[in-house]
Order: C-alpha cells, then sequence, then structure tokens
C-alpha cells in the first residue's frame, strides 16, 4: 500500500501530469464556458511554466535559478512570493466566477436578511458576469484600501456586457445582489445619499443650472462604470413583461395581490398607557436599538418596524393601546419617475410596466419619465424632446424597442428600504448573483460575544 501511495505522489508531482491537469482545467473554464478562443493563447504560457520554462529564465536569469537551487533562504522566500501570486490569482477567479462575500450594511431587507449579515452570493446562480473594467486592483471592489476617493481600477480597457452560462435566471421572489442602477454618479462626501436625488432637490431650490454648478461646487463627484458601482440586495417582485403596483402600502403584480415574504415588515404607530415597552422585549421581536423612537409626551413609538407576527404580538401586551400602520400620504421628487406628472409614493405606486428585450412601447411625452433612463443610460443612445417631439439617435421617434430585460426590486422592510420605487428599474447587466448562504452573522447592538448570531451562520436566506 505504501509502494501505491509513494506512485500516486510521484505521477502528480510529474511536470507532464502538472500541465495536463492545468491544461484541461483552463481549456475548459476560461475557453468553454467563457467561449473564448483567444484564451487559448494561454496554453503555451502553461506549457512554459510547467515544462521549458524559458519565459522564467528570460524574465529572471540563470542567476536566479542557480540562488533558488543553493540559497535556502532565497528559495524559500520565492516560494512564498510565488504562493501569495497564486493565491491572489486563484482568488480573483473564484470572485469573478463562483461566489464573493457581500455584507449587509442596512435594515432594507428585515427580517429576511439582518445588518451584520455576511453573505456568500453565487454568481453561478444566473451566470457569472464577465469583467466589463478588466483592469483593477485584485479583490476590492471600486475603492483603493484605506481611500474614500482613488479608484481601484481603470476605464482604459472597456468591455460589453457578457454574461456567462448559469444555473437559471432570475425568478420571482428571489433575493437578488446587484450593481445599484443610480450609482453611476457618486458624491464623495455623502456616498450613502443619492446623487440625482440631491442634485434634483439643489435644482428645485435654485434652478436647473445653477444648482448643478453649486452642487458640484460643494461636493467631489465621480463615476463609476456598470460593473464598480455599489452593490445593493433586494427581492425581485417584478420580472420582464410583468405590470408592478402598490395600493395602500400591498404589492399586486399583474393585478393580483402577491404574496410576501415571511419577513416582510412595514412601520406603526403603537402607543402605550404610558409604560414604555422593555427592552427585552424588543430583543426578543428583534427590533435594533437604532429603529426605537420613544414619543413621551404622546406614549407613543414613532414608525416602529414591525412584522405581521410582531404585531400580533404587541397588540396582546397590556400596556398597548394601539397599533396602526404607518401609510405614506404624498408623492414627491424622490420616488420614481421622479417626475410631477406622476404623483407616486412608496405606499401608492404605479400601475408599472417591466420592459423586457424585444419588446416595444409606444412613446408620448408623457410616459417618457418612466423610460427615458433606460434609453439613455442603459442602453447608450442619445434623447432629445422638441415641441413636444421625441428623437432617439437624432430621429423622430413615436416608438421605442428594449435591448435589454429590466427587474423591479423590493425590500422586504418596505417603509426602510431605497429601491425600485424610489430609483425604478434593474438592467440585466446590473445582476450580479444570488445569495446562498448566511457565513457569519453579528449583532451590532451587542458585545462580544453575545453579538455573534450563531443560529444564522451557515442558514439559508429565502
Amino acid at each position: 500500500m505504501k509502494e501505491f501511495w509513494n506512485k500516486v505522489r510521484r505521477f502528480f508531482r510529474n511536470k507532464w501530469t502538472k500541465f495536463a491537469i492545468v491544461s484541461v482545467l483552463y481549456v475548459l473554464w476560461l475557453v468553454i464556458w467563457s467561449r473564448n478562443v483567444w484564451m487559448l493563447l494561454g496554453l503555451p504560457v502553461i506549457f512554459d511554466i510547467y515544462i521549458t520554462k524559458y519565459l522564467s529564465r528570460l524574465l529572471f536569469g540563470r542567476k536566479h535559478q542557480e540562488r533558488k537551487a543553493s540559497n535556502k533562504a532565497y528559495r524559500e522566500t520565492w516560494s512564498w512570493i510565488e504562493a501569495i501570486v497564486f493565491a491572489v490569482i486563484a482568488a480573483s477567479l473564484i470572485h469573478t466566477y463562483i461566489f464573493q462575500m457581500y455584507r449587509i450594511p442596512t435594515s432594507s431587507m428585515e427580517k429576511t436578511l439582518l445588518v451584520g449579515d455576511y453573505l456568500c452570493v453565487s454568481k453561478v446562480a444566473y451566470g457569472p458576469r464577465m469583467p466589463m473594467t478588466p483592469i483593477a486592483f485584485p479583490l476590492v471592489h471600486n475603492k483603493m484600501p484605506f481611500s474614500r476617493t482613488k479608484k481601484s481600477y481603470s476605464e482604459a480597457v472597456e468591455r460589453p456586457y457578457k454574461r456567462l452560462a448559469g444555473c437559471g435566471r432570475v425568478e420571482r421572489d428571489d433575493i437578488v445582489v446587484f450593481n445599484f442602477p443610480a450609482g453611476d454618479t457618486v458624491l464623495v462626501e455623502n456616498p450613502n445619499a443619492t446623487y440625482y436625488d440631491v442634485l434634483r432637490e439643489f435644482q428645485l431650490t435654485y434652478g436647473e443650472r445653477r444648482g448643478r454648478e453649486l452642487l458640484d461646487r460643494q461636493f467631489t463627484v465621480i463615476s463609476h462604470p456598470v460593473d464598480k458601482r455599489e452593490h445593493y440586495v433586494k427581492r425581485c417582485v417584478g420580472l420582464p413583461g410583468d405590470t408592478v403596483q402598490v395600493e395602500h402600502g400591498i404589492l399586486y403584480i399583474n393585478g393580483a395581490p402577491h404574496r410576501d415574504a415571511p419577513g416582510r415588515q412595514y412601520d406603526y404607530f403603537v402607543r402605550t398607557t404610558g409604560t414604555p415597552i422593555s427592552r427585552r422585549t424588543f430583543e426578543e421581536l428583534g427590533i435594533a436599538d437604532d429603529d426605537i423612537l420613544y414619543d413621551r409626551t404622546t406614549n407613543s413609538y414613532v414608525r416602529l418596524p414591525l412584522t405581521d407576527e410582531n404585531v400580533e404580538k404587541l397588540r396582546a401586551m397590556q400596556n398597548v393601546t394601539s397599533v396602526e400602520r404607518y401609510e405614506a400620504q404624498e408623492g414627491g421628487f424622490w420616488i420614481f419617475p421622479n417626475d410631477d406628472r406622476y404623483d407616486w409614493n412608496e405606499d401608492n405606486f404605479g400601475p408599472l410596466w417591466v420592459p423586457s428585450r424585444g419588446a416595444t412601447v409606444a412613446l408620448t411625452p408623457d410616459n417618457l419619465p418612466l423610460y427615458r433612463r433606460i434609453i439613455v443610460n442603459y442602453e447608450g443612445n442619445d434623447l432629445e424632446v422638441r415641441d413636444d417631439a421625441i428623437y432617439i439617435n437624432g430621429s423622430p421617434a413615436d416608438s421605442y424597442t428594449f435591448a435589454m430585460d429590466y427587474y423591479f426590486m423590493m425590500g422586504d422592510n418596505r417603509h426602510r428600504s431605497a429601491d425600485s420605487r424610489f430609483w425604478g428599474f434593474v438592467p440585466e447587466n446590473h445582476v450580479v448573483g444570488s445569495p446562498v448562504f448566511i457565513g457569519w452573522s453579528t449583532d451590532k447592538d451587542r458585545s462580544f460575544p453575545k453579538k455573534i448570531r450563531w443560529n444564522r451562520i451557515l442558514s439559508f436566506p429565502k
């Protein structure tokens, strides 16, 4: 048996065996799966690395090889360097093609996903998206470590959108990680605010031209390509071709009430007899400290986020006199499509048709605000309106045919989610992947070791 395992070890240590295994994996992964025959040019490089080692001698010279053979410290140093380079390359390939980790920063998906959850996001779920900005610092997103302004990528080379084969397509009620569509332009000093909302606010106050000038003076404005925009995670409720509507907070898809996720929340006004609800009760209900605001003048909690189950628990408490759901009453420029002709808000929204690839819609000055950003920003056309006539790429247009599929995303925490009700559709080329499991989870309101949510680690979000 010992002799057998020695033969196995010698077989896998053989340079020709290593070359064959790496070549097969390379062809399957980067040629066949990526559908890129140009990657075959990498095979001679692999052959040289394992067999001829000509490039190694050319780059480092014969003295390098001699020092590796005779100097133990030099040899061990280079073995560490080679191991680190290999690890970075391997991790970058996994990060690009297989999965990446994503931390939940806000409460928009509670109670399904909690602040402090670390998700393992599968890129194979919908097919890995090939890098559109391939020249980038490895294993970081859009900023260099320890910098707020230094970009981690170069736009000298930009590639068109291409997605490899995956396990399926985006389905209704899937939890989806995607690049923030309105994150193409960012305010460095206030990255959590949507640039276009701030711009509209400035323009409403100071006028269109003056408002933009003041905004550019007050903030540092930078732009990001599609694959370098910030990551968001929401639930897909509207597929291409669907009609989405929200009436009094209730979601309708194609005219029928939609089945809500089990963890869906709304904001409520909770009035008490004058005795506040205990901290322990809030911990049992899973309500974060930041969400608790008690008004002693009215003996009530202002906009407390609650699931249906938590509503019933509070109503059964002796010191609670009423639990009433909040409902938005007025629209505003912050609601999609950010136009005075649409008096929508987060609780009364639509109906809105979700565009699909190849579908054609009639264009009018009234419905143009719904699709302007798609036509210009996502599909790269020039658009102009002159005397109520619409021109696309210089030609009169009374209709438009969409080049991509689009999705409508909403957070399970209905009143605390910046989602498609605020910034519109998610193009298919912005989709990153779907969470597979929660790899780690911590509660910011607790101290170690209680802050670790052991019951959520390796659980599967639904």
